[in-house]
């Protein structure tokens, strides 16, 4: 079943019922440190907190009878899983799901609430999917691809149609890519009903499955590493996805964790929305200076996802932190003797940072034995406060060995 602007606005017709139009509203903040005019589509409102739904219900709308009533499996690193288990739920569909052992404890816990059953099985989405093929084996289940079955990249399609409604004279849309099903659909209906929007796709740098199918003109297997972005950690872009987004997708970019840690930070802050590591790679590009032609365009930001583990989150807003040049951490050699600590406590104060710890090294504080290292984690306003911090310091008797 070939993906086109039909299928996609029949998919939109079919999901009506059970999937939310999201808004996407101008991001006053984001504007204004992007330099471009900011929309947000904000998928991260959906009932499990992703745009997965779309294709998860498109998809278990057109099953036979048969298929409804022996039921579904996926392998998904979540929000495929959560889309699958609520809206199996609501239709009344039996869903088993093969989540790889990375996946969120959040997503894992969210899915089983859901009803779904729940397998954890696999160091990776292709051992996941490996699993997941044998119980459709064993127990002849219908298995539902996350990102290459034509009906959920249909369905993830209608995140198209709804933007062009909502954004007039929009002139790029930018989203994540994992596995590709998102932005093939979104690719589709879009340059054929606005073939001038520009459509540019965002990969985390460790998991860039799509630029390296690019490279060799098909989908291939690359290694995994880690990344703040777990739903685009695909090892393997889809091939109907892939064949779809590569002849209508305008460019690809690739961003680091640090710019996708800072772009969480940025959404909490500046949007008081929380976004997974994949929803926030698209506004990490722009704050990393990936796409300098989206200056003063009207750019819409596909904000996938929500479904971030809390624990998760705190690690992040920390990297953020870093990143942002609100916390740095430096060891200094002091006197250990009374009134060395306060001389350092003062020396940072004056500088109008605070102390957020300290620990004494005498171990290996070197042959002075009347000498301690300080290792200090200290909160700053920006990276020139922390270099105004490092110069005070150094002049007051305090050399800094960063890090």
């Amino acid at each position: 079943m070939p993906v086109t602007l039909t299928s996609i606005q029949a998919a939109a017709r079919r999901i009506a019922d059970g999937v939310l139009v999201t808004p996407c509203p101008a991001s006053i903040p984001l504007s204004e440190i992007t330099g471009a005019t900011v929309f947000c589509k904000l998928d991260n409102m959906q009932r499990t907190g992703s745009f997965k739904e779309r294709g998860a219900r498109n998809a278990l709308r057109q099953l036979t009878r048969t298929e409804r009533q022996r039921g579904v499996i996926a392998a998904s690193a979540g929000n495929h899983a959560l889309g699958l288990a609520y809206h199996g739920s609501l239709l009344k569909i039996p869903v088993t799901v093969v989540m790889p052992d990375y996946a969120p404890l959040i997503k894992i816990t969210t899915c089983r609430s859901l009803g779904a059953h729940v397998v954890v099985q696999g160091a990776d989405f292709a051992a996941a999917r490996a699993h997941a093929d044998t119980l459709v084996e064993s127990k002849n289940l219908t298995y539902i691809h996350g990102f290459d079955d034509p009906a959920i990249i249909a369905g993830q399609g209608t995140m198209a149609l709804e933007i062009l409604r909502q954004v007039p004279k929009v002139d790029a849309i930018v989203a994540p890519v994992g596995g590709a099903g998102l932005i093939a659909g979104l690719a589709v209906a879009v340059k054929a009903l606005q073939p001038k929007v520009k459509i540019i796709g965002v990969e985390s740098s460790a998991t860039a499955s799509f630029s390296a199918a690019l490279k060799k003109g098909r989908p291939v297997t690359i290694p995994r590493k880690a990344t703040l972005a777990d739903g685009l950690a695909v090892l393997r872009v889809g091939d109907n996805a892939f064949a779809l987004a590569r002849d209508h997708v305008d460019r690809i970019v690739k961003v680091s964790e640090e710019w996708i840690a800072l772009a969480i930070l940025r959404y909490a802050e500046r949007e008081k929305t929380v976004v997974e590591g994949a929803a926030a790679a698209p506004l990490g590009a722009m704050l990393a200076g990936k796409l300098p032609e989206l200056a003063g365009k009207r750019v819409v930001l596909a904000v996938c996802g929500g479904n971030i583990d809390p624990a998760v989150l705190s690690r992040v807003i920390q990297r953020g932190l870093v990143a942002d040049g609100r916390l740095c951490r430096f060891r200094v050699t002091i006197s250990d003797r009374p009134g060395g600590l306060a001389k350092l406590s003062q020396a940072i104060a004056d500088q109008g940072a605070s102390i957020r710890d300290i620990a004494h090294d005498r171990m290996f504080s070197g042959p002075d034995v009347s000498a301690a290292h300080a290792v200090c984690t200290v909160d700053t306003r920006d990276h020139a406060h922390i270099r105004a911090l490092y110069r005070a310091l150094t002049k007051a008797g305090f050399p800094v060995v960063k890090g």
